[in-house]
């Protein structure tokens, strides 16, 4: 190969031509090749070019019309020249423009565009951006052409805020920008990280408008998404309604965004009014609006709507597809259903539709929450042998479940083998580990985690700020919640209804209903929508607080935004009458929401038989028990139970037995909680030896674990439900009960043991055994002598 040729010893000594001679010799140069740029011919002179010459080279008139010799002698002085280097902005700035002045005139929008986003990569100082926003009286002014592809270039370099500043300086200039660059600029600004984002796509918007832009569907469309994805759904229907004004009609894509986003909040009263109007409108469902629907009812756990979907769609000649069966299929097992899905997938095969990552991801995910791990990882296995390759979602569900399992090291290997594989670790990664730390107690590395989260530019997700308030609430470090609540939408995040809810929550557990309140008032002012999750946070925290008047207020404003009321809702509300002692209205209510299609749950029932109970009323609490019974419904051990305690506080020992029996029949119980109140029964009536043969069953049935006893130090720990009142005389009593069974006295130390069992006040471990061990010697003494 032959070398490059050398410039003449002479050139490097001494410049051979004047400035004026030089900048002519290079237009010369340039001018008279036909073919490729003639780099070669211009190497001797390269030592000697400045970016003025550089700049003179690019104005010369004899190369105006030769835009692509332009183009590409700028290039190449970008890499041969080092004070005209692309890290240089502020010297090849006034050359950049005049270049793009000529591919402008000669409609190179594409190498003009190019051109731009190369620059705005390297030009960290924003030089260009400072110029077309105050450009000096020695640059040529920017015209529309520039202002409008450098708006494409910016949104390209992922900098729609500095594109939205340049629109604005058309709008001053009165140059209306191209349509499609308004809908590029909008799409982007409505996904980019940052709380502000869709209030200024919406002054875009208008701005394109007041500049003679007429807006398209898409255009709409686009801002609509932005609003739903704030959970704007008054604004997004109110531009809906309002397209026609732009002779912009919507499609498809316009209903099933906001129809996709009411569904994901639960809003299924407003997604049935949309889907009316949508069909008023001459618009028939197509396969997305279906799959969204299908979506939205599983989400709610409404697994029968969603099959009646299911089956719509093909009575509509629309056969559904994999994206059907993967939301059914997590539909179940969210449900616990997991044989169902699995069912649903074998279905699915049979119809020739191969199951993808979706589906195993969902599957693997349901049985890590509800089987076991083993069937987890044998899903994983599976993957592999049928070529269904991982991707970020799989090791996010193994993360989860790591983080789940207080495996934190193991979690942060599976990140590590996560970025082995090419995924980078996302949004939902971090989130899971900031959840896992938080669970762990650990708020210092969630902290971190947040932190990274920003160094790695990802979107502030609202789980993460979500999770790290529900933690700080849980710790009642509520100063420090609602200092992060403040600082939310500064740090990037949308702080959404649940980030309020939580620390709504939080002020209620604390006994804080004024700070409470106050926060809920805050989520009108900031017209953020509450969820029905949100509002049960609210009913709840206003029934343990006495105040279920206020609470129903609180469910009719629930009922005029359209939302639809839960068991949940109810429930609470039922519970709150109760515990006021008021059950007439209790039962008032009860029947009242009956009337209006809700189905009482066996929830519903236990907190009005231990409301009845509770105000004294045992004989209406039998007789609603036995219509219930009459009438099929299913009963748990906590209806029995409640029952059984109320029978025995009553001294009605023989029903409360009787009841016992009927338990065992159906396989409730009895529980350690129904021997508590048949023990203090038949103590406080004297029954002893039916009081040892209750404890004996108790300790052959394996209910030890719950009894009520504490431990003395050194014993061995014993696992079991904490008593509800640990009362600190505790020792006090076990040692009486202790002195009395060393003197014989076994019937004064088990009333005692009674007593203590009804209120809940744990004994030691030893002096249960004492307790035991004496009751079986006095059976035995009393066999011999008998």
């Amino acid at each position: 190969m032959n070398a490059p040729p050398q410039p003449p010893p002479s050139l490097f000594q001494k410049p051979p031509l004047t400035t004026s001679q030089l900048i002519q010799t290079i237009t010369t140069i340039l001018t008279s090749s036909t073919t490729a740029p003639p780099h070669n011919s211009m190497a001797p002179y390269t030592p000697y070019l400045t970016p003025p010459i550089i700049h003179s080279i690019l104005s010369s008139k004899s190369l105006s019309s030769r835009p692509n010799t332009l183009l590409s002698f700028f290039k190449w002085a970008h890499s041969h020249v080092p004070s005209f280097s692309l890290t240089q902005s502020h010297t090849t700035l006034p050359s950049l423009l005049i270049l793009l002045s000529s591919l402008f005139s000669h409609n190179k929008f594409t190498d003009a565009k190019s051109l731009l986003v190369e620059f705005i990569s390297s030009d960290g100082h924003h030089d260009l951006h400072r110029s077309l926003l105050h450009p000096s009286r020695s640059h040529p002014r920017s015209s529309k052409a520039l202002l409008d592809t450098a708006i494409g270039a910016y949104v390209q370099c992922n900098r729609p805020h500095l594109a939205a500043q340049v629109l604005k300086k058309m709008k001053r200039l009165r140059l209306r920008p191209n349509l499609l660059t308004c809908n590029t600029l909008l799409n982007s600004l409505v996904k980019f990280p940052s709380s502000q984002s869709v209030s200024l796509s919406r002054e875009i918007f208008n701005d394109a408008i007041k500049l003679g832009v007429a807006p398209n569907t898409n255009t709409c469309n686009i801002l609509i998404n932005g609003y739903c994805l704030e959970n704007k759904f008054k604004d997004a229907i109110e531009l809906l309604n309002g397209m026609c004004k732009f002779e912009c009609k919507p499609d498809n894509v316009t209903y099933n965004t906001i129809l996709d986003a009411l569904c994901k909040k639960g809003r299924l009263n407003e997604v049935r009014d949309l889907l009316l109007d949508m069909k008023n409108r001459g618009l028939m469902p197509n396969r997305n609006t279906y799959n969204i629907l299908v979506y939205g009812y599983c989400k709610m756990g409404w697994l029968k709507e969603a099959a009646k979907v299911f089956e719509l769609m093909t009575q509509n000649n629309l056969l559904p597809d994999i994206w059907t069966y993967n939301m059914l299929i997590n539909g179940l097992c969210n449900e616990g259903k997991i044989e169902e899905a699995f069912r649903l997938r074998d279905e699915m095969e049979s119809l020739k539709l191969l199951p993808d990552v979706v589906t195993y991801n969902t599957l693997i995910n349901g049985c890590l929450d509800w089987k076991g791990s083993s069937d987890g990882f044998r899903l994983l296995e599976e993957m592999r042998e049928r070529g269904v390759k991982q991707n970020e979602v799989t090791h996010n569900i193994m993360i989860k479940w790591y983080c789940k399992e207080g495996k934190m090291d193991e979690a942060s290997d599976i990140v590590q083998k996560m970025e082995e594989c090419g995924f980078s670790p996302d949004c939902v990664t971090f989130n899971t580990l900031i959840n896992g730390y938080c669970k762990a107690g650990n708020l210092g590395e969630a902290y971190k985690m947040m932190n990274e989260i920003g160094r790695k530019g990802l979107k502030m997700d609202t789980v993460t700020l979500n999770t790290v308030l529900h933690t700080l609430c849980g710790e009642r470090k509520l100063n420090e919640a609602h200092e992060l609540l403040n600082s939310g939408s500064k740090r990037g995040y949308i702080v959404d209804e649940v980030s309020y809810g939580t620390l709504i929550v939080g002020y209620f557990k604390d006994g804080n209903v004024d700070k409470a309140m106050k926060l809920w008032d805050e989520i009108k002012e900031k017209e953020i929508i509450p969820s029905v999750v949100t509002y049960n946070s609210v009913i709840g925290g206003l029934c343990k607080s006495r105040k279920t008047e206020q609470a129903i207020t609180k469910l009719n404003e629930l009922l005029e935004n359209g939302l639809v009321p839960d068991e949940t809702t109810y429930n609470t509300i039922i519970h709150g009458y109760c515990w006021e002692g008021n059950v007439e209205k209790a039962f008032q209510f009860h029947n009242k929401m009956v009337e209006n299609s809700f189905k009482p749950d066996i929830i519903t029932c236990n907190i009005l038989l231990r409301g009845l109970c509770t105000e004294g009323m045992l004989e209406k609490a039998l007789k609603l028990f036995s219509t219930w019974i009459s009438n099929g419904k299913t009963m748990d051990a906590v209806t029995y139970n409640t029952l059984i305690t109320a029978l025995c506080k009553d001294g009605r020992l023989k029903d409360a037995l009787s009841l016992v029996a009927e338990m065992e029949e159906k396989n409730l119980g009895p529980d350690h909680y129904t021997y508590n109140a048949i023990l203090g029964a038949l103590t406080d009536a004297g029954r002893i030896k039916e009081a040892e043969e209750s404890m004996s069953k108790m300790v052959a049935a394996g209910k030890l674990t719950g009894f009520p006893f504490q431990m003395d130090k050194g014993e061995e720990v014993v696992t079991g439900e904490t008593p509800e009142v640990v009362n600190p005389s505790s020792i006090a009593y076990s040692e009486q009960i202790n002195d009395l069974c060393s003197k014989g006295q076994y019937k004064d130390a088990m009333h005692i043991f009674g007593q203590l069992t009804q209120k809940g006040i744990a004994v030691n471990k030893s002096t249960y055994i004492i307790l035991m061990n004496g009751l079986i010697k006095r059976k035995k003494s009393t066999s011999k002598r008998a």
